[in-house]
């Protein structure tokens, strides 16, 4: 009897050995993973409009997802003032406990909230960089209100059933980390992981999105207890080194490369690049799940390199 779609992620993820290679891809092609937020998010990023938070979002017409224009905590005086989303607000979970029966046999993962993005959309990147030197305490402070609140989340997902705790914090440039890595060790590192311990201790696996070039944090992260990185480029930092440093240490959750194979390379090179993954990143008992790549138009994915990387994928994965 072959395993169900729970199963075969939660294997991989602990590199257990599964009988397949999970898969998330379009929707013509199928997925392992049934999803879950809280509606609203306190996490929400907008196209067009104003979030919970009081950021301003606006979108230039190409991407499916705006940027925060204006941010509501400009100046550390206005943070008795700044509008903070109640995260035990009961609306915000009407029909979670739902969830679960939704997913069927699916692996459920839920949504939680980022710890280094919201910091920048609320204060604006440059003032998010001064702060690490000249207002430290003020900076983790908003940072533990991001804890605290996805500690709630993870209790709340644990009753529900969910499978994993993920949220998005893009930590890269193209060639190098976004601030000093020492900073990040000495205010962010322990803040993941008391996250990554209360969702391990409440049943729930870790899922990090962070592009850009992030390997010289990934250590870091995996000490924290982080299970699964969700990466849409590989070759700003190289595809073998991540499968020679990082492999069998931590899943990998990714497509073929966004910026290079799948924008520039032929429909061959995209199918080549899919063996590579799979080979470089994964392990024979886990390590690597194929993903896609939501905002294809926005990234200039031509469909049939769309298709291309799907078709590949799934062949492989089974």
């Amino acid at each position: 009897m072959s395993m169900t779609s729970r199963e075969v992620v939660r294997r991989t993820v602990r590199f257990e050995g599964a009988d397949r290679i999970p898969y998330y891809l379009p929707a013509e092609y199928g997925s392992d993973f049934h999803e879950v937020n809280m509606n609203p998010s306190p996490d929400a990023r907008y196209k067009t409009g104003v979030d919970e938070w009081g950021c301003v979002w606006d979108n230039i017409g190409i991407c499916w997802l705006g940027e925060v224009k204006d941010h509501p905590l400009k100046d550390w005086a206005d943070w008795d003032r700044l509008p903070k989303p109640d995260i035990r607000d009961p609306r915000r979970w009407a029909g979670i406990e739902d969830a679960r029966r939704q997913a069927g046999d699916k692996f459920l993962i839920g949504y939680g909230i980022s710890l280094y993005e919201r910091v920048h959309f609320l204060r604006g990147l440059e003032n998010a960089w001064i702060d690490i030197v000249d207002s430290p305490v003020e900076l983790e402070r908003l940072i533990d209100l991001l804890v605290d609140m996805n500690l709630y989340v993870i209790e709340r997902y644990a009753q529900a059933g969910v499978d994993g705790l993920h949220f998005c914090d893009d930590w890269g440039l193209q060639n190098q980390f976004m601030i000093a890595p020492e900073a990040w060790r000495r205010i962010w590192k322990p803040r993941y992981a008391r996250i990554y311990q209360a969702a391990h201790a409440a049943g729930l696996s870790t899922w990090l999105h962070s592009c850009g070039h992030i390997v010289d944090i990934l250590d870091d992260l995996i000490d924290c207890g982080l299970d699964v990185i969700q990466m849409d480029q590989q070759e700003n930092m190289g595809l073998d080194e991540l499968g020679k440093r990082f492999g069998g240490r931590i899943t990998f959750w990714c497509p073929v490369d966004i910026q290079t194979v799948m924008a520039h390379g032929t429909l061959d090179e995209i199918r080549a690049y899919c063996g590579r993954m799979v080979r470089v990143l994964g392990r024979s008992t886990g390590g690597f799940i194929a993903k896609y790549y939501p905002d294809p138009v926005g990234a200039g994915h031509r469909p049939e390199a769309v298709r291309a990387m799907a078709e590949e994928f799934l062949r492989l994965c089974h």
